[in-house]
């Protein structure tokens, strides 16, 4: 399954901070009665917590709502036994109770409450990168849908050794603790949070200097809105140490195109909708789709 309405997208003008460049994508209009019109997103509430049997690879959400909520691959979720990320996107449906995976962001611990909030930051896209290459390994292999976990850990600890925050449980979330104590990472975060997602904006492609490092597109402007102050705060923890060429829209198009045409493993969504895995020479990424319509989509370079 190709993702076809990425072949249709726009980006828009650049907007640059700390060496970082954010390209905005628009995707064609959906018609208003389309399923992914009524999707709700971080701004509903979901109720996530441990398994019966608290583990690993799994939290049990329940949505209690009228309408479908987004659960975002690369979302962290902190507090249960130990902090984890979610493994792919989920669209749970209203009114239901489901399973889904995930990975664990702190191998140092497992004690504390059954229940879990939402982050505040998405992991990091090196992370998120390691998990999506072996999430996709697993739905080849067999169907299922873990991650490495062992190379998650790895690529966490790279991470926490970058940002200087090693820690006693090994946590990912400390790395966050950079946008409080680096003044001007915080004002450009800041600023960046408070300007939101342009009209009619559905999603980022990210670029240092000349180099395209990762793509993030949703159904529709309302989703990226909810979903924005995590999403730029874990794109200026990734602040580039050198800078190559510059930005160029050209360049943000094909890695979308590259997406768009990249050939999928496809599986059937956790909740809703149907996802496809991908993996070419030069990227990694996942899609859930809706009706062959994005619900999520993101995407990482491998060389970058």
């Amino acid at each position: 399954m190709t993702i076809s309405q990425l072949d249709q997208a726009a980006v828009g003008r650049p907007i640059t901070r700390a060496g970082i460049s954010l390209f905005p994508v628009y995707l064609p209009t959906i018609a208003l009665e389309h399923p992914t019109s009524v999707i709700a997103g971080r701004g509903e509430e979901v109720v996530i917590s441990e398994q019966g049997s608290a583990q690993v690879p799994t939290v049990s959400v329940t949505n209690p709502g009228r309408h479908p909520v987004l659960l975002v691959e690369g979302e962290t979720i902190t507090g249960g036994q130990q902090n984890r990320t979610l493994n792919v996107s989920v669209l749970v449906p209203a009114r239901t109770t489901i399973d889904v995976p995930v990975s664990c962001v702190e191998a140092g611990r497992w004690s504390g409450d059954r229940e879990f909030g939402r982050g505040r930051s998405f992991a990091p896209r090196r992370v998120r990168r390691i998990k999506n290459a072996s999430v996709r390994e697993s739905v080849r292999e067999g169907g299922s849908k873990r991650s490495d976990q062992g190379a998650v850990w790895s690529s966490i600890d790279h991470e926490l050794s970058r940002f200087a925050k090693l820690n006693p449980t090994a946590s990912l979330l400390a790395g966050e603790e950079l946008l409080d104590e680096d003044t001007a990472l915080r004002a450009a975060t800041e600023d960046l949070i408070e300007r939101g997602p342009l009209p009619g904006q559905c999603g980022v492609v990210i670029s240092h200097g000349s180099r395209i490092v990762a793509v993030e597109v949703f159904a529709n402007p309302e989703l990226l809105g909810t979903n924005w102050q995590p999403l730029i705060r874990s794109i200026m923890l990734d602040t580039p140490v050198e800078l190559r060429g510059r930005p160029s829209a050209s360049r943000a198009l094909d890695f979308l195109h590259r997406l768009a045409n990249a050939s999928g493993t496809d599986a059937p969504g956790v909740g809703l909708g149907r996802e496809t895995h991908v993996r070419t020479g030069r990227l990694v990424g996942q899609a859930l789709l809706l009706d062959d319509a994005i619900v999520h989509a993101s995407a990482f370079a491998l060389a970058a």
